[in-house]
């Protein structure tokens, strides 16, 4: 079946360009975003129409105007419908030759007609796969978008938006691709840092057997696997006669309890430090800052969860932090388990794996105290080595002027929902490789569910409408309405309970 004409490329003081032609739409489907092709002397050059003029000469000069509204019969029977023209003006992608995209270097011909772009040779062109992720359609186009995984994940992924524009019901969208994937294909480890409990939900419906969830409550870390140094890195304040007098005591004690046989707590090395012959002062605050480290409930003798949990093919596992406040104690874990995941990993221990961060800039921020960048370092390190070793990161922040430039630069596949903060959009610009002008302009104008993905994952940025979800919503992520009905509903119900007891 050919492919519908969609109108005739015209000569303008712009163009034809290599870069640009403009053609008459001689069909209303033509949209704005939408992938045309035009036949060249060099081959099928493919565009893509970046914005949509509607004129009429009869309506150019005001005094023209005026006078026709003015005679009502003019207005009846003279055919100003028939001057109306549409123009669309587009950008000239490339050439589409043996399978390649190659550089356009000679411009569209004028007269030449332009068509609607062949679907097999669109998703080939924009480099979707059968077994790819379906996120959902390519706007004005009835094609699935079916990324790769290797493109969209082993350099790392950014996801970014403003609340409320749906960050979380696309992450969501992609785990569910991620779980769903067959064996034959390559299955990754997921792990998730779930800060408001909005993947909680996963843990029902036909993901449940897939889904282990870890409450943030009982998340310990077995004090004996810290390193001295990591624990230094835990408490940044230290000084170096302090690192030095703690990483000395952590030393003795590791020696004598792997002799034993047993593991040892915070009370034991605490014990150890004021049972030592040391200066009064830094074992007053070394004891201090161990002790601040104990009230958060989190170290003990072992790990939980432990690796052979949490990491497995073609699985999920939630750490829910949603009811822990302290954000030193949400660090602590992340910073944790983000270095054992990817230390197990380059020493193949464990399959590879995608570390869902939501909330990065609040793990990972471009400026903080250090007490606040405990889990930093990691995530950095991640972004810039995790790709050789099958370690990949996903960073899902409403506050992209926050998050870390470095790691951010390391995202060589970004997913944009709509973000209007001029601020956040200029760190955007400075910090992801591909986005022009337009693009900038195409953020702030996007609607609910709508997304625009760059990057590494496709060969040209594309505008998508993201798939209805099949996973359970997580209770924890009701509208603010249903919340407040719910509330009133149960205290009606205690009142109604108290009076028939009485």
């Amino acid at each position: 079946m050919a492919n519908s004409e969609l109108g005739t490329v015209i000569s303008t003081f712009e163009g034809p360009t290599t870069a640009n032609f403009a053609f008459v739409i001689s069909n209303t489907k033509v949209r704005k975003g939408q992938f045309v092709q035009t036949q060249t002397e060099d081959g099928l050059l493919i565009g893509m129409v970046l914005e949509i003029t509607r004129a009429n000469r009869y309506f150019e000069r005001a005094e023209s105007v005026a006078e026709y509204e003015k005679n009502s019969s003019m207005v009846a029977s003279f055919p100003t419908q028939d001057w109306e023209y549409v123009i669309a003006n587009t950008k000239a992608l490339g050439l589409f030759k043996d399978r390649n995209l190659i550089r356009s270097t000679f411009p569209a011909a004028p007269g030449a007609k332009v068509h609607e772009t062949d679907i097999d040779m669109l998703r080939e062109f924009l480099g979707f796969v059968e077994n790819g992720l379906n996120i959902g359609k390519l706007q004005n186009h009835d094609v699935e978008v079916k990324l790769p995984l290797n493109n969209l994940f082993q350099k790392h992924l950014a996801m970014l938006a403003m609340s409320g524009a749906g960050k979380s019901y696309l992450a969501s969208v992609i785990l569910e691709e991620l779980l769903d994937r067959k064996p034959e294909y390559g299955r990754l480890s997921v792990v998730v840092v779930d800060v408001h409990g909005e993947y909680l939900g996963f843990k029902q419906g036909a993901y449940a057997d897939r889904t282990s969830v870890f409450d943030g409550r009982k998340i310990r870390v077995g004090l004996h696997k810290v390193s001295p140094q990591m624990l230094c890195e835990f408490l940044p304040e230290l000084n170096s006669v302090q690192r030095r007098e703690i990483s000395k005591i952590m030393g003795e004690l590791r020696a004598e309890r792997k002799e034993m046989g047993t593991a040892y707590g915070m009370p034991d090395l605490i014990a150890r430090i004021e049972q030592a012959d040391m200066n009064k002062a830094v074992k007053s605050s070394l004891v201090g800052w161990l002790l601040e480290l104990d009230t958060y409930k989190l170290f003990g003798k072992g790990d939980y969860p432990i690796m052979d949990e949490l990491c497995r093919p073609g699985r999920l596992s939630v750490l829910d932090l949603s009811d822990l406040d302290s954000q030193k104690k949400k660090q602590l874990i992340v910073a944790y388990f983000a270095k054992k995941l990817f230390r197990q990993r380059k020493k193949g221990k464990i399959p590879p794996f995608a570390l869902l961060v939501e909330e990065a800039h609040n793990f990972c921020r471009e400026k903080a105290k250090a007490s606040m960048s405990i889990s930093k370092p990691i995530i950095e390190t991640i972004a810039r080595e995790g790709r050789k070793f099958g370690a990949s990161l996903i960073l899902v922040s409403q506050r992209p002027v926050q998050l870390s430039t470095t790691a951010l630069s390391q995202c060589n596949t970004n997913i944009f929902l709509r973000v209007t903060n001029p601020y956040d959009i200029k760190h955007i610009a400075e910090s992801c490789e591909g986005i022009d002008f337009s693009m900038q302009n195409s953020i702030t104008s996007l609607r609910v569910g709508e997304a625009l993905i760059v990057g590494e994952a496709v060969s040209h940025p594309i505008f998508v409408k993201v798939r209805k979800r099949k996973s359970v919503k997580s209770s924890k992520g009701e509208s603010l309405e249903t919340l407040a009905k719910k509330f009133e509903e149960m205290e009606v119900k205690k009142k109604e309970d108290v009076e028939a007891f009485i």
